[in-house]
């Protein structure tokens, strides 16, 4: 049977809405059940370290920059360090980079405790120290957002995400809980050596965990090349591209409300620190809370109705603070905050495991984590510095309105261009002949040609397709691409493509997936010759 053309395609049948699954299905199944459990304790101990480290550096100095530093050197790892912790966590073993993350955040753990207790701790140590722990987060967050769709279906995956977003929000409520409560009756040894004993439990918690590692039969990759490649596939995937817009502009916006919260809590009427211990558990409590209804909300609005709502009641909650007399008042905007907050974070983060194929996830949710870093980092510093320069109200004022704005030009003009669906299943093996299974014996660069005869009267449409395929190659890792037309005969096209190696020509094949192969079948809708496009491999000698 002949491939069928674009034109003559059929109607796609009607879009059946998928069932409503529960906001805690996900807990039902064992294994995400564990490593869930684990996530929730890692995320306790980050909150924990992060409040002991902060005051105890008020006891080893008075100076704020010092003070301030503390927070900056815990996450400043996360930016620098995400691309190549992500693809080591897409080139190795996830389940042991999984555990050696946790045996590393004992073994600072560990050492903050020695330096405590022998009284070696000084300013510039526990800078280095919590850098170093922050090196372990920075670790520690690809490989776990990699392994979650490996845990649960398709289906499950938005709801497994919400447990998650429940994960971090209960952590902000409790780890600096019970770290102030160590303090006050104890010391700050004692926050870091429980946090030592529940990152080795976490470990070997992970190790029940069997899960069955396949190596790659064209051996590891290279790092350099892995984060090549990884960048290579986010800079043409329009879905991630969007992804990340939107969750630069939210975030950058939306870090004003944290950023001056301290400064907020004490304008209030009786503030101090208790209050903003409150109004930060306000959010930790709205975002909970708003996890429970995502099931509906996400089968009542698309993915970018949902990020402008939330965008207009973050903003919404952040004009409320501007004004607030009391935590009567500022209490409930801190609900509606972190209600806000989930609904996009949650919404886009759905839509970037959806649009990433398993060999390349940590790498691109690694970079989905840079851009939220990146931008609550660059928007701390705007936010502070409009304040210092005009006032507090002003610069919430001035977030708020700019924050909608942009994202109504985000929605507007950096749009998916292509569909929610995309199927990122591997394909099957069977679906083309592929390269010969020898190498050659030259060690260059692969070039490969493969040419088209078609109707010209369709050149057009054709060419819109192999635009389509230019993504798919670069994204697989080609690091060059043309399209050739022949000018003496205008039926015939000439497609090259070059691979860094014959190796990494021969991983292209193994990325394949479901809507490459669908991809591919719409290219040979246009062909016209008897015989499938031939195919021509050279390899550049040196």
């Amino acid at each position: 049977m002949p491939p069928i053309s674009l034109e003559e395609s059929p109607v796609a049948p009607a879009r059946v809405p998928p069932p409503r699954i529960g906001p805690f299905a996900p807990l039902g199944l064992p294994v995400f059940r564990l490593l869930w459990s684990t996530w929730l304790i890692a995320n306790v101990c980050m909150w924990m370290n992060d409040v002991a480290a902060a005051w105890l550096m008020t006891s080893l100095t008075p100076s704020p920059i010092w003070v301030a530093l503390v927070q900056t050197a815990s996450t400043l790892p996360v930016f620098l360090l995400g691309l190549p912790s992500g693809a080591l966590a897409d080139i190795l073993d996830r389940r042991r980079w999984l555990v050696a993350t946790q045996f590393w955040l004992a073994g600072t753990a560990i050492l903050l405790c020695a330096a405590v207790v022998l009284d070696w701790m000084t300013a510039p140590l526990l800078l280095a120290l919590t850098f170093a722990n922050g090196i372990g987060l920075a670790m520690r967050w690809p490989v776990f957002s990699a392994i979650v769709p490996e845990l649960v279906p398709r289906t499950h995956l938005p709801a497994a995400l919400g447990l998650n977003g429940i994960a971090m929000n209960a952590s902000r409520i409790i780890g600096p809980l019970v770290a102030g409560t160590l303090i006050a009756s104890a010391g700050s040894v004692w926050v870091f050596g429980l946090n030592a004993v529940l990152s080795v439990a976490s470990g070997f918690v992970v190790l029940r965990w069997r899960r069955e590692h396949t190596p790659n039969p064209l051996g590891r990759e290279r790092l350099i090349s892995a984060m090549r490649v990884g960048v290579q596939f986010v800079r043409q995937s329009p879905r991630m591209r969007a992804v990340l817009t939107r969750i630069s502009i939210f975030f950058l916006h939306s870090t004003a409300v944290l950023a001056l919260l301290p400064l907020l809590a004490r304008n209030l009427k009786g503030g101090g620190a208790g209050t903003f211990t409150l109004l930060l558990a306000a959010m930790g409590t709205g975002a909970i809370v708003a996890v429970m209804f995502m099931p509906r909300l996400r089968q009542a609005f698309t993915r970018d109705q949902l990020v402008l709502r939330g965008t207009l009641l973050q903003s919404a909650s952040t004009a409320i603070m501007v004004v607030a007399p009391n935590a009567w008042v500022a209490v409930p905007a801190m609900l509606l905050n972190g209600m806000a907050w989930i609904t996009v974070a949650n919404s886009l983060s759905v839509s970037a495991q959806l649009a990433l194929p398993d060999w390349v996830r940590a790498r691109g949710m690694s970079m989905y984590q840079m851009a939220i870093m990146g931008a609550s980092a660059f928007g701390a510093a705007l936010w502070g510095q409009i304040a210092e320069l005009s006032s507090l109200p002003v610069s919430l004022a001035i977030s708020a309105v700019t924050g909608v704005a942009v994202m109504l030009a985000a929605l507007r003009w950096v749009t998916d261009q292509g569909g929610e669906d995309d199927d990122t299943a591997p394909a099957s093996r069977g679906w083309t002949a592929g390269p010969p299974a020898a190498a050659p014996e030259e060690n260059g660069r692969v070039l490969i040609s493969i040419e088209y005869l078609i109707d010209p009267a369709r050149a057009t449409a054709f060419q819109a397709v192999m635009q389509q395929t230019r993504r798919a190659r670069i994204s697989q890792g080609a690091i060059a691409w043309e399209l050739l037309h022949d000018i003496t005969e205008p039926g015939r096209y000439v497609e090259q493509v070059v691979d860094e190696s014959w190796t990494e020509h021969l991983r292209r094949f193994h990325r394949a997936t479901a809507a490459d192969m669908a991809l591919r079948e719409r290219r040979l809708a246009f062909h016209i010759g008897e015989e499938l496009p031939v195919v021509t491999r050279y390899v550049v000698q040196r």
